[in-house]
């Protein structure tokens, strides 16, 4: 007989799980605690199968029994009600993930293997240039064609690298999609070769001795912040990245010991870099202590002590001296020092060991350990007295060490 409200209405939990059958296969089955749920039994190709309808009283017999009609139809027609539902859960999970999501999964569990300005970059770019027309569509349902768009976007405006990178990183999050199961392929594979190559560009610099004794007299009349004049002149003395230096905090500074020990984590090549400080290093930080001495940061952005100076402050800088991006830049002071210390005779390893340099060579990579420091002591205070000899506009002495000392790392390994 079919059940009816006032049964299933009145009926009450027993020590066992007991169930009420109505017609066609429905029941309600109510569990020793309590819990009522409705069930529909029904059979294809001679297997069982088994559903839920929904829990009373929030599904009423009345719909519970709609919902079973529902199923029986499929049933008829050769759909299974339990695979049939699957699917759609499957696509209703589909549907809540987005780019959006996925990236910010992908960034959070990524972002530590990046310096704090590459993330910060990478988020910038893709929150600025993919999410707005990306970010809430379905993964499963972004095209090829989508994601060119995206790109040539960027590319029109004369920014062909920079289109490079985005779809870089947005076949990353489709390769990590991937991987946790939830693409079955990266759409962005189809698009290689489709972004106009960037012609490669060196970083802008001044690079003779003469333009070099030119800009360290600007910079040290440059009439800005004075932490800011500051940045410059360690940025000359230490040539670090323009991300290494105003992420520089004062607890990475040991003055007794003339070093700036930078950690792995803010490091391009993931691994601690020591620099040596010459005697005008460590006068710089004496001048600066007593203004940002007591924060965290060398360089703290004027809005916030607790955070580091913006990453154009340096290059702005340097536009009010006059310099054009095409004539110098903050990553310029790399160039300069490199091209002048090779010049002058340094040697080559320790030069690139200064400019922490990813090592391609396997056998110099496992030998710097030794870092050259002995030798990178000496180069660095070399270097900075031959700045102040251009600062003077005298001719300056060749900051060339001892030949007698100078042993490159491939004589060093055919020695050891």
């Amino acid at each position: 007989m079919p059940l009816t409200d006032l049964q299933v209405k009145n009926a009450k939990p027993g020590p066992k799980a007991l169930r009420l059958k109505d017609e066609n296969g429905l029941s309600l089955e109510i569990s020793p605690a309590g819990g009522r749920l409705w069930r529909f039994r029904y059979w294809m190709g001679g297997k069982e199968g088994l559903i839920s309808l929904g829990r009373y009283p929030d599904v009423s017999l009345k719909d519970a029994r709609e919902r079973r009609d529902e199923a029986r139809r499929m049933v008829a027609n050769g759909v299974n009600p339990s695979e049939a539902r699957k699917s759609q859960k499957a696509v209703a999970v589909a549907e809540s993930i987005t780019f959006e999501f996925v990236f910010r999964e992908w960034f959070a569990k990524f972002q530590t293997e990046w310096t704090p300005g590459t993330a910060a970059d990478i988020f910038d770019r893709v929150t600025k240039n993919v999410l707005p027309w990306l970010g809430g569509r379905p993964l499963l349902e972004i095209k090829a064609t989508e994601i060119l768009a995206v790109v040539r976007r960027v590319e029109e405006r004369g920014a062909p690298e920079q289109a490079r990178r985005i779809l870089q990183k947005i076949g990353q999050v489709f390769r990590y999609a991937e991987a946790t199961g939830r693409a079955d392929h990266n759409p962005a594979d189809s698009l290689r070769g489709a972004i106009t190559p960037s012609r490669k560009r060196h970083h802008a610099s001044v690079r003779t001795p003469k333009e070099a004794a030119k800009l360290l007299r600007v910079v040290d009349e440059y009439e800005g912040h004075f932490t800011t004049r500051c940045a410059l002149q360690f940025a000359a003395l230490t040539f670090v990245r323009p991300g290494e230096l105003r992420h520089a905090e004062w607890k990475e500074f040991d003055v007794d010991h003339a070093e700036w020990r930078i950690p792995g984590s803010k490091m391009k090549m993931r691994e601690q870099h020591i620099v040596p400080l010459s005697t005008q290093s460590l006068a710089v930080l004496t001048d600066l202590r007593p203004l940002t001495g007591n924060g965290k940061y060398l360089f703290p952005s004027l809005r916030s002590p607790d955070r580091p100076m913006s990453e154009n402050t340096v290059n702005a800088a340097l536009r009010r001296l006059g310099y054009s991006k095409d004539e110098m830049t903050g990553h310029g002071f790399r160039s300069l020092a490199s091209t002048l210390l090779n010049e002058m005779g340094w040697n080559r390893d320790a030069i690139e060991r200064q400019l922490a340099h990813a090592e391609r060579n396997s056998i110099r990579a496992a030998y710097n350990f030794a870092e050259f420091l002995p030798e990178r002591r000496r180069m660095m205070q070399a270097w900075a007295d031959y700045l102040d000899d251009l600062r003077a506009g005298g001719k300056p002495k060749s900051p060339k060490m001892d030949t007698s000392e100078h042993k490159t790392l491939d004589e060093q390994l055919w020695m050891s």
